[in-house]
């Protein structure tokens, strides 16, 4: 009998946006993982161990035995290939052209969607929190820019149930991070709640079991410092 492989290794806190969209994946996959905790505050990111698995001294870092990636949606398609025949079989398609319409929507999330999100989730979540004076000016551009997102999203999502078409997708669980904060820790939540077809969306996918486990590790106590 063969041994199971061991757990996965994801680096980073699952409050990081890009670390929750890992494990939901992995959630959503039935793979084994370990969460290895980084410090950031006491630098464990910057140091040479760390920087030869994610050279760009972020989060996460991901390792599978002897191979080791970086960059969230990159290790998601990883995942979803290697793992295709467990968990949600169809969560990065089951064919070449449901593939393409999943990766047309994650690389939508990455390059139109994220970047005004990432603004609006620091700036009215974050920069409070750190005592950092909001950009009054970003705000704004940045709430424009998603709102033009936002409504393609409407338009797409009243011609099919999920992103790249009917059944939940990468394409959808890219975008689930900056959602919850947005929707959780902002004022903006009528961006979402306004677009009744966005809303039908996100209500649907934020209720998926793997989903609301990386909100419980995000909502739990930290471990205790010995």
């Amino acid at each position: 009998m063969a041994m199971a492989a061991p757990p996965v290794k994801v680096y980073g806190p699952p409050l990081s946006t890009a670390v929750s969209r890992v494990l939901a994946c992995l959630l959503e996959k039935d793979v084994a993982f370990h969460l290895v905790p980084v410090n950031m505050a006491k630098g464990e990111h910057k140091k040479t161990d760390y920087l030869n698995i994610q050279p760009f001294g972020q989060v996460p870092a991901f390792q599978d035995e002897t191979i080791s990636l970086f960059e969230s949606r990159a290790i998601c398609r990883y995942v979803s290939e290697k793992f295709s025949n467990q968990g949600n079989r169809g969560l990065y398609g089951l064919n070449l052209v449901e593939k393409a319409s999943i990766d047309q929507w994650v690389e939508a999330e990455a390059q139109s969607f994220n970047p005004p999100s990432s603004v609006l989730v620091f700036q009215l979540a974050f920069a409070p929190m750190m005592k950092i004076e909001q950009d009054q000016g970003a705000i704004k551009q940045n709430e424009q820019k998603l709102a033009k997102v936002l409504d393609i999203y409407e338009t797409r999502l009243g011609e099919t149930r999920f992103l790249a078409g009917e059944e939940f997708t990468l394409a959808d669980l890219s975008h689930l991070p900056n959602v919850q904060y947005l929707l959780m820790r902002t004022d903006r939540g009528e961006m979402f709640t306004s677009r009744k077809n966005v809303w039908r969306w996100w209500e649907e996918v934020s209720a998926r079991d793997s989903w609301k486990k990386v909100v419980d590790m995000q909502n739990a106590p930290p471990p205790a410092a010995t």
